[in-house]
């Protein structure tokens, strides 16, 4: 077993200031000097224990194979794990570990924002005033919907999904929501369960997508489905990029068949399609999500503990393989 004082850790992403210095001061650490972290780390050989990255450095089957023979951790500053190749990581028993819990609070608050933007036309507001175009208020200007009384559709019910409900339930929304399965009651809180995704966009009038991006989940938002959808749905995306068929939804929006979408991310980031610039109907953000201080200092802290519960033989909750 591993000690804590003798635990070398590559940090191949940058976080803010307070999470390095929290892995500095836990660890024997070294942090990426080049764009290019894995390579770095392949010439390193095997001087490190484990390494910390983030969405922006893929572990996929040759990056995992290249690594040091050393390495027996991989902690991924995120919630999501399809940037990893976890059967590969399994095989070479590394252990690996994510974020969850920490920055639910965060992403459910985006998903309220991104919500409220889109409904009330925030991509026209600010653009009006910030080209100083803004003559003062009419009756007629900037007419959006409001949400309250209005159906909630969530696509993955989990920490995050219910965490959006109760923020949504608290602007007079009723909540819908579809899962693999049925919530137990006392986490469902009255939310109404639809055994599919055309069953529930049938019914609301926003729809946020809340689920990993998988398999079956991949593309799910698409042209089939937006034409099952209620006239004036709003599409609030805080979950992956891929989910969403982006020439699909960009028709939608452009003929109103969707009346607005909120996205926070976006299928090959940060490439994203160019002709959402071009929609006054979408209201996006670069992928803030969990961009609170509170956050991303919780996401540093949890993967410390769990090298540290690792070390010491415990269970580790947030290990994922």
């Amino acid at each position: 077993m591993i000690r804590q004082d003798a635990f070398r850790l590559f940090v191949a992403s940058r976080f803010i200031e307070p999470v390095e210095q929290a892995f500095t001061s836990t660890f024997s650490t070294r942090f990426a000097e080049t764009r290019e972290p894995l390579a770095e780390l392949a010439g390193i050989g095997a001087e490190i224990d484990g390494v910390v990255f983030s969405l922006d450095v893929p572990m996929r089957e040759a990056a995992i194979a290249a690594l040091p023979a050393s390495i027996r951790v991989l902690a991924t500053y995120s919630v999501g794990t399809d940037h990893i190749d976890l059967d590969v990581a399994r095989a070479r028993g590394i252990a690996v570990f994510n974020t969850p819990g920490v920055l639910a609070d965060s992403v459910a608050e985006n998903a309220i924002f991104l919500m409220l933007g889109a409904a009330r036309r925030g991509t026209e507001a600010i653009d009006l005033l910030r080209q100083r175009a803004w003559h003062g208020w009419n009756p007629a200007q900037l007419v959006g919907v409001q949400l309250a009384g209005r159906t909630l559709g969530i696509l993955g019910m989990g920490d995050i999904g219910r965490r959006i409900a109760e923020r949504a339930r608290a602007l007079g929304m009723k909540i819908l929501y579809c899962n693999r399965r049925p919530l137990a009651p006392e986490l469902a809180l009255g939310a109404g369960f639809r055994p599919t995704v055309e069953a529930l966009v049938r019914d609301v009038d926003v729809l946020v997508l809340a689920c990993p991006a998988t398999e079956q989940t991949r593309g799910i938002v698409n042209a089939e489905l937006l034409g099952q959808a209620r006239s004036g749905l709003i599409l609030v995306n805080i979950a992956r990029g891929d989910l969403v068929v982006d020439r699909a939804l960009i028709d939608a929006l452009q003929t109103d068949r969707v009346y607005a979408a909120g996205l926070d991310v976006f299928a090959g980031e940060p490439a994203i399609h160019p002709e959402y610039f071009d929609l006054k109907n979408v209201f996006m953000v670069p992928h803030i999500g969990s961009a609170t201080l509170e956050a991303r200092l919780g996401m540093g802290q949890i993967l410390i503990d769990a090298i540290l519960a690792w070390q010491r033989g415990e269970v580790v909750p947030n290990q994922v393989c």
